[in-house]
Formats: C-alpha cells, structure tokens, sequence
C-alpha cells in the first residue's frame, strides 16, 4: 500500500490515478472531501502534513509515502521528524517528497525554508529516501485561465523570459516510478519540461490550442508585486519575481531526469495546453 498526500492537486491526483492504475493499493490523502466514486483500490483519508497525530491511520500497513506540503509550506507546522517517527512507527520503508529546484538554487529564499527543513531531516534520517525538485510548473497558467477566457489576454511580467517549465503529470509519473521502483534511494531528481518557453510563446502557444488569438500584455514588476500579493504572503514575492526575471543558469537548465526514468521525453508546454483546454475556453 502507498499513502500519498496532497491527493486532489495537481500532482497528487494523476500520482494517485497511475497508482490505482498499476494495481497498487493506494490511502489518499487531503484537506478535501473524497470525490464521490474513488476509483478501485483507493480510500481517502482527511489530513494534511501539519497534524501528524491526524495522519498515522493513513500510514498504517503503508511501504511508501508520497509528502507533497501544500497549506504546510509556508507554515511552521510540526516538525518533519515528527512525521519520520510516525512513518517509521506504520512500517513505512519508502519515502518520496516533492521539493523544489528554488531550495536548493536560493537557499536563502524564505519561501522555500520549510521545504529545505524537510529535505534536511530525510536526508539525515538514513531512511530509503528520494527528493524531486521540480521547476516551475506549467499548471502555474491557469493563473491566467479568467482573462483568457473573458479576454482572451494574459497578463504577465518578463515577457520573453524562457524557464523549462515542467508538465505536473510528468512530475506524477515519475514519482510514480520512484515509489514502486528500487534503486533510487539517496537520489535528487531535477525535473524540468523540454525545453525553456516565455510567457509571451506560453500565451502563443494557448492560442494554437484553441484556434483563436490570444493577445500578450505585459506587467511591470510592481504591477506584477500588487497582483501576486492578493494571494501570496508579501516576504515571498520578491523571490518569487526574481525566479521569474532574473532566473539563475541552473533555474535554466533542462534536466535530463524526466525522460532517463519514464523513459520518453518530458511533456511541452504545448502538450500540457491541449489537455487543460477545457479551463481558458
């Protein structure tokens, strides 16, 4: 049996499919109510990583553990040796927990410190561990999916920007790999889409899929600051600006380890737009 956390987001939920799909048993884990028809071989279970005490039925009988911290990463929370007791108490003998490539690119980003506080307490816990550290994911333009569908614009800074943002179905995939698969322990897997792609070949490339145009306008920094802080806490967006325009040379870097485990190529962008049509229609 696997437990996974963070089961209704963008990763969790296809991690949770493929796993269902390869036949495992599978406890998923969320904030959220279980949908109505969970598919065969998967029972959900309310809880989240700051309530350590709430998720130990989840880990009961489970070999391996997917942590995905979502309300959790800009939190204190309990500490993440808490949750390695808890693991270690239900027999878990597999952990996999999905980072960030800004932990380990800016390791003075607040943002990202709670992040390198769990990668910390694994590594040093001497336990079958592996770390993915995504890149920005391409799932980050359905903040875009409103104007896109009442205007058809996007709006976003650094135009011409180009990041190799990775499809949150390939970080999915190879978590799914990583779990049911030996040999990656000890392991930190960078995973990046194919190839860099700006905002403004992003919005084009939205166009393409829905056979209309879609026109680009582009934020000034502070215009982009004021949008971000409606939802984001204020001593994280600088960080968060400067990943996007004036990214590092290893933020733009196209890592390799996609398509070493799943085998194929990671997913474009484009291909990411075609599957999420439905959102900017």
């Amino acid at each position: 049996m696997i437990t996974v956390t963070g089961a209704t987001g963008n990763i969790g939920r296809t991690l949770v499919e493929l796993l269902a799909g390869a036949g495992e048993q599978v406890v998923a884990v969320s904030r959220q109510p279980q949908p109505a028809a969970p598919a065969t071989g998967v029972r959900w279970a309310r809880g989240h990583l700051g309530d350590t005490a709430g998720l130990r039925p989840a880990l009961e009988g489970s070999r391996a553990l997917f942590l995905l911290l979502g309300g959790e990463l800009n939190t204190r929370g309990e500490s993440p040796e808490a949750l390695l007791d808890a693991a270690a108490d239900a027999g878990v003998e597999r952990i996999v927990l999905v980072s960030s490539q800004v932990s380990a690119t800016r390791p003075d980003s607040p943002s990202h410190a709670r992040l390198r506080q769990f990668e910390d307490a694994l590594g040093a816990s001497g336990r079958d561990v592996t770390v993915l550290r995504p890149g920005g994911f391409a799932s980050n333009a359905f903040a875009w999916a409103e104007t896109v569908r009442t205007e058809r614009t996007v709006f976003a800074p650094f135009g011409d920007v180009a990041l190799p943002v990775v499809d949150p179905a390939d970080i999915a995939a190879v978590a799914a790999a990583v779990l049911r698969e030996d040999g990656h322990a000890g392991r930190t897997y960078e995973l990046t889409g194919p190839e860099p792609i700006s905002p403004r070949r992003q919005a084009a490339a939205l166009a393409e899929a829905l056979g209309e145009e879609v026109a680009f306008v582009e934020l000034s920094r502070e215009q982009a600051h004021a949008h971000l802080a409606r939802f984001m806490p204020e001593q994280v967006i600088p960080g968060t600006l400067d990943v996007l325009g004036l990214p590092l040379p290893a933020e733009l870097t196209i890592s390799p380890d996609v398509a070493a485990i799943l085998g194929r190529p990671a997913a474009p962008f484009g291909a990411w737009a075609v599957r999420n049509l439905s959102a900017f229609r």
